[in-house]
């Protein structure tokens, strides 16, 4: 099912005008208002929070808002400059969220995001991610998901909690019926003329006689109203960047099988692939854009970990994302995008003399993997200086360069260790006598055979020691052999002796395969 997402910046103008002067200096900013000309006299277009606090609404002139505020700062409106700003903006949601971007004038932004929230663990993470990075960027932010686009912008716009809206799934109608009338991006006359009709809620209007309205206001009222419950499409036209390799292939009939679109990839890919090669680059990530007879626009994003331009590894990537379409009542048209591209050098083609010596394409392997289950989901272990076993191993993905340092093998541990610790009850001898049994998670564990101790001092150049609430300095650990065959990591907190080392409490770390 489509899910749409609307960002609504309600201070746009003005957060933009403060963003390109720089930061305001300290303390509270001075109320910042843009202008546009009228007829002999200006009239204020947009207005910040501060302003809008003290009483200064949009339509109001210059001379009434200065008699509000004598101190407030006043610029000329830049509509083409707002709009050129929104573009941008809705370039970089594009390169980050989703291949659907498109900015929605004077003051938001589209984003289609149908089959790209699991790549940001979900919705909610989706949209407090955008709310966070264009909040921290100085701007004002509103964001809210929904089946339909109408209904994503109208709960972005007239339901500010501050937080993330989420309609679910199939609760358009429930979500736009409580809504007021001008949530339904009509022109604000209309909207006057219905409320002195009685009508204040949507639902009021969806329960009322179509024909007469429709006489009286016209077909966009019931447009807009349709639009928004999912009865008629509302697609998004997406923006593409001009320095982005850009290939379309229109069809002579409408297509719908796998076959055919597959065969039509791999037209695309190859068309890319030589436009990529004549400015010798290479795509890191490709969009595939559909063009549907009903108007909707679905469309598929796939990644590369090095740039590419190699066709059957592409067409092969974005062959297996057709499942995730929906083609409708068919296909006419398809767009290619490579929207992360990369300098790529030229390359050999064929068969070279060390091609038996070459070992497996590692880079489409991660290719695969990472489309299938997501970019957060593959990644791969490196060496990281540390003294403490918890803080040997770090992740990274999983065609990164190789860390400067290695493994050390000369003392052994654990193929996957428990984290956090787990306390055990253990039999020994002290100081420094290795474990005779010990007791995990209810079970008895008899020690046939040890090894140890080795003792870690910790590190003491980080604040707090080892922990950020314990400072656990010392630790001694133990492998351990059980009666079964089972061969475990144990450490005792302290030395043995000096109680201020530790507690002298026993806790498992690991187990060896």
């Amino acid at each position: 099912m489509r899910r749409v997402v609307s960002v609504f910046l309600s201070t746009w103008p003005t957060d933009r005008v403060r963003r390109k002067a720089g930061r305001p200096p300290d303390g509270a900013p001075l109320p910042l208002v843009t202008a546009l000309p009228d007829h002999g006299r200006r009239v204020i277009a947009a207005v910040c929070v501060e302003a809008r606090r003290l009483g200064i609404l949009p339509g109001m002139t210059v001379t009434r808002a200065r008699s509000l505020a004598p101190d407030i700062d006043v610029v000329d409106a830049d509509p083409d400059g707002d709009l050129e700003g929104l573009r941008r903006l809705a370039l970089w949601a594009g390169k980050r969220y989703s291949p659907v971007v498109a900015p929605d004038p004077p003051d938001g932004l589209w984003l289609d995001i149908t089959g790209c929230a699991h790549l940001f663990d979900g919705e909610v993470p989706l949209l407090k991610d955008i709310m966070r990075r264009v909040a921290g960027s100085g701007m004002a932010c509103q964001a809210a998901v929904a089946d339909t686009a109408g209904c994503a912008h109208a709960v972005a716009r007239f339901v500010p909690s501050g937080r993330p809206g989420i309609v679910e799934r199939g609760n358009v109608r429930r979500a736009m019926s409580i809504l007021p009338i001008s949530a339904l991006r009509i022109e604000p006359g209309v909207a006057d003329e219905l409320r002195r009709m009685g009508f204040e809620r949507i639902e009021q209007l969806i329960a009322a006689p179509r024909a007469p309205l429709a006489k009286r206001f016209g077909r966009q009222l019931y447009k807009r109203l349709d639009q928004a419950m999912g009865q008629i499409p509302e697609p998004i036209d997406p923006i593409f960047s001009v320095d982005m390799p850009r290939v379309r292939r229109g069809l002579l009939e409408p297509i719908g099988t796998a076959e055919a679109i597959a065969q039509v990839i791999g037209d695309l890919s190859a068309d890319i692939a030589a436009a990529m090669t004549k400015s010798s680059i290479g795509a890191r990530r490709l969009d595939l854009h559909f063009e549907r007879v009903d108007g909707h626009r679905p469309a598929v994003r796939v990644g590369m970990a090095k740039p590419t331009r190699d066709v059957r590894h592409m067409a092969k990537l974005l062959s297996q994302k057709i499942d995730t379409v929906d083609p409708g009542l068919g296909i006419e048209a398809m767009s290619l995008v490579a929207s992360l591209i990369q300098p790529m050098g030229a390359a050999q083609i064929g068969t070279t003399l060390d091609s038996d010596r070459r070992g497996p394409d590692l880079p489409s392997i991660v290719d695969t993997l990472a489309n299938r289950f997501g970019t957060r989901a593959l990644y791969r272990a490196v060496p990281r200086e540390s003294a403490m076993p918890e803080r040997e191993v770090g992740l990274t993905s999983a065609m990164s360069a190789s860390a400067a340092i290695a493994w050390a093998d000369d003392l052994p541990r654990p193929a996957r260790t428990i984290e956090p610790p787990e306390p055990v009850d253990v039999m020994a001898a002290l100081p420094d006598s290795p474990p005779a049994m010990f007791v995990w998670r209810g079970r008895r564990y008899r020690i046939t055979q040890a090894d140890g101790p080795e003792r870690l001092l910790g590190e003491w150049w980080r604040e707090g020691g080892n922990e950020a609430d314990t400072p656990l300095t010392v630790r001694d650990y133990f492998q351990v052999e059980t009666e079964r065959g089972g061969r475990y990591w144990l450490f005792r907190l302290g030395d043995g002796e000096n109680p201020a080392t530790g507690s002298m409490r026993w806790f498992i770390h690991g187990a060896f395969a």
